[in-house]
């Protein structure tokens, strides 16, 4: 910017024009004040907007942080679910497979390749552990764990399962079977033989009718699967959050069903074959009735 001064009249004072004389310095020390201030504000750093995103809120609980629990969380409170109670809980802290609970031996239906091992299952340090490797007792082959908490089944309600796996091959499945043993229906709400796949499926109809769900998840780390089965839907959870859902009453169960845990193999069809011991370990479980 420029300063321009106005012509002095005639016959001024000397205490006047130096009045008016003292004015250029102001003016020199204003235009210099702008001129800095122009260059700070020009060159400082502009703010930043940070975005930030936040997962949804689960629409229901994943159990109650607990430091002494394996996992760090235990079992849901006992009414937890709006319009729910709790019918049973599991936690795993003795030294055998509880009361209730059967062990499963033989050859598993439908996979003529597969052997259940009683000492493939174990409790111990507050888990239930199935854990699949070649048993010398059965010639060096594949055999595998699995039970079921035969002594509890309920018709309609909400099952969880606070678990995770050790690596991969067998099948690991947490299931609803008939209280009958006459298939179908059947509800696996979680069955993978990977570490960072799983999946869900309903069966109905003796042509083995399904629906199936697929989510890619960490297996190795901890969680809290669920399934809560009604009469009008079945809503399929993990950690809480609602992840497969059927309203298809033709598709859902109207009998009694029960708790299985289990590992298979079909190492004779060259899939679903571990190459080292794989464990399923299972921090506790828990059921809940209709109130």
């Amino acid at each position: 910017m420029e300063a321009t001064m106005s012509p002095v009249p005639n016959g001024p004072s000397h205490h006047s024009r130096a009045r008016h004389l003292a004015r250029i310095p102001l003016v020199i020390v204003l235009l210099t004040a702008l001129v800095v201030t122009s260059y700070f504000v020009a060159t400082r750093p502009r703010s930043r907007t940070v975005t930030t995103t936040t997962q949804p809120a689960a629409q229901y609980s994943m159990g109650v942080p607990n430091a002494t629990e394996p996992s760090g969380y235990g079992p849901l409170r006992a009414l937890a679910l709006p319009g729910y109670a709790r019918s049973y809980v599991e936690d795993f802290v003795g030294s055998a497979v509880p009361t209730g609970w059967d062990v499963f031996t033989g050859v598993p239906g439908g996979d003529p390749g597969g052997h259940f091992g009683a000492a493939h299952v174990s409790v111990a340090h507050g888990v239930l552990t199935l854990t699949t490797f070649k048993d010398p007792a059965f010639k060096g082959a594949w055999v595998t764990g699995g039970v079921c908490s035969c002594g509890y089944p309920q018709l309609y309600g909400a099952f969880f399962v606070r678990s995770r796996v050790t690596g991969a091959g067998p099948n690991e499945a947490q299931l609803l079977w008939p209280e009958s043993n006459t298939w179908p229906p059947e509800i696996d709400f979680n069955e993978s033989p990977s570490l960072k796949l799983t999946s869900a499926t309903v069966h109905w109809s003796s042509q083995n009718r399904i629906q199936q769900w697929f989510l890619h998840v960490n297996l190795l780390a901890w969680h809290t699967w669920g399934v809560i089965w009604t009469p009008t839907k079945i809503i399929l959870t993990l950690d809480g959050h609602i992840w497969g859902e059927t309203l298809d009453s033709y598709k859902i169960p109207r009998v009694p069903m029960r708790l299985d845990l289990e590992q298979r193999t079909k190492c004779s069809q060259n899939v679903e074959c571990p190459t080292r011991p794989t464990s399923m370990v299972v921090d506790w479980v828990e059921e809940f009735r209709p109130a």
